[in-house]
């Protein structure tokens, strides 16, 4: 796949710190999607630029075995009204690997795309990598989301 330049773009939305460490990660991160969901966070996000709902994983201590913030929630065209109990990130511009997880969400093909690059040799910036779940994410059993790694 060739890599993409992606221009800087701001998120607000739900954090969890968290560890990808005896399958902590997926606990975290499972239980930030059902809040985001149960709660309809993405209802409560002002000035969106778009309904794709974002995964954005950031503010490494290191590399992937080691913590890492993960936010969920909304692409917005500015951050000057961040919610209660909502955070604000920008994503900076930069070059980045794209991956398609291809499959039913159900059974873990994000999970598994992210243990291929996570195995992989790719010279990761460890800044923001995120996932985009839109319009083709639609059909949790015959889903593709997106994912970009910093590079």
């Amino acid at each position: 796949m060739e890599i993409k330049d992606i221009q800087e773009f701001y998120i607000i939305g739900i954090s969890v710190r968290t560890t990808n460490a005896n399958g902590q990660g997926a606990k975290d991160i499972g239980g930030l999607w059902n809040r985001f969901m149960t709660e309809g966070i993405a209802d409560k996000i002002p000035n969106k630029s778009g309904f794709d709902i974002y995964s954005v994983y950031t503010n490494y201590d290191g590399d992937y075995t080691n913590p890492y913030t993960t936010i969920l929630g909304c692409k917005v065209n500015n951050i000057e009204e961040v919610p209660e109990g909502m955070v604000a990130h920008k994503v900076e511009a930069g070059s980045y690997q794209p991956f398609v997880a291809k499959g039913n969400l159900n059974e873990g093909v994000v999970v598994t795309e992210w243990q291929k690059i996570w195995s992989s040799d790719l010279a990761r910036k460890y800044t923001s990598d995120f996932e985009i779940y839109g319009a083709r994410a639609q059909n949790p059993e015959d889903a593709e989301v997106d994912i970009y790694i910093a590079i």
